[in-house]
């Protein structure tokens, strides 16, 4: 499967086109419509829900992004979806992916990560694909999860799907990662097995032997995250193909 040309034809909004000074919030309706009014594909994040349901939010904890708190995997999707995002003027809730897909239309480009907590847990992802296969509008999938990328294709083929890879791997997500996973997950050590279609890589970590062989010696593209300056932004035009933008407009 070859990688669709959008996906290095333009840079592409982190979790839509935000600007919370503004009361625009991340991966919501009002930053989806931003990113479209722009011309730009959106990166999202899809979350599950306790009734393994899919919701548009990056965090596995609701506190920072809304009045409540505790985990987005303990309330079903009816009790998410009717949770409002902290300061957006735009009045926007939690969107389940069904609707903000119905939203999108088809409008934009879609790069959607799924989420893990990288214990082999796959409902998510059956969900994801799910949804997906009604979906008529361009898309990717990809992840942090070696697991859910092998899955992908192993289970949707014709999706194409992305594995999302960084050095440290020293953030707070990352605390259910052992060191031999952080290991083989840097190193790409589980590359026959997803066989993706494009990379996506922290620009921070740019350049390294992932991303240079792969787009070398496989032909990949490599897309990074996320570009906030000048200085992210000149590493993504050298070492990179695309770039997953927050804070200005490229």
């Amino acid at each position: 499967m070859s990688t669709p040309s959008w996906l290095v034809a333009k840079p592409i909004a982190h979790r839509g086109l935000h600007d919370k000074a503004n009361g625009i919030i991340e991966n919501t309706i009002s930053a989806a419509e931003a990113a479209i009014a722009r011309g730009f594909p959106i990166e999202l994040d899809v979350q599950l829900t306790a009734d393994n349901e899919a919701i548009v939010f990056h965090d596995f904890e609701l506190d920072r992004l809304t009045g409540e708190s505790g985990l987005v995997a303990e309330r079903n999707l009816s009790t998410l979806t009717g949770i409002g995002i902290s300061g957006t003027m735009g009045g926007d809730k939690i969107p389940s992916l069904k609707d903000y897909l119905a939203k999108i239309a088809g409008r934009t480009p879609l790069v959607i990560e799924i989420k893990s907590k990288f214990n082999g847990d796959m409902r998510l992802t059956k969900c994801v694909i799910e949804i997906m296969s009604d979906y008529k509008g361009p898309f990717v999938i990809k992840s942090f999860d070696p697991e859910i990328v092998a899955y992908l294709r192993q289970h949707a083929p014709n999706i194409t799907r992305g594995f999302i890879g960084e050095l440290e791997y020293a953030s707070k997500a990352d605390s259910f990662l052992t060191p031999e996973k952080k290991h083989r997950m840097a190193n790409l050590l589980d590359f026959e097995a997803m066989q993706p279609h494009f990379l996506s890589w922290r620009v921070k970590d740019l350049p390294c032997a992932s991303t240079h062989l792969s787009r070398l010696l496989g032909n990949l593209p490599v897309m990074t995250w996320t570009v906030r300056n000048p200085e992210d932004r000149a590493k993504a035009e050298k070492y990179a193909d695309q770039m997953v933008f927050e804070g200005f407009l490229p």
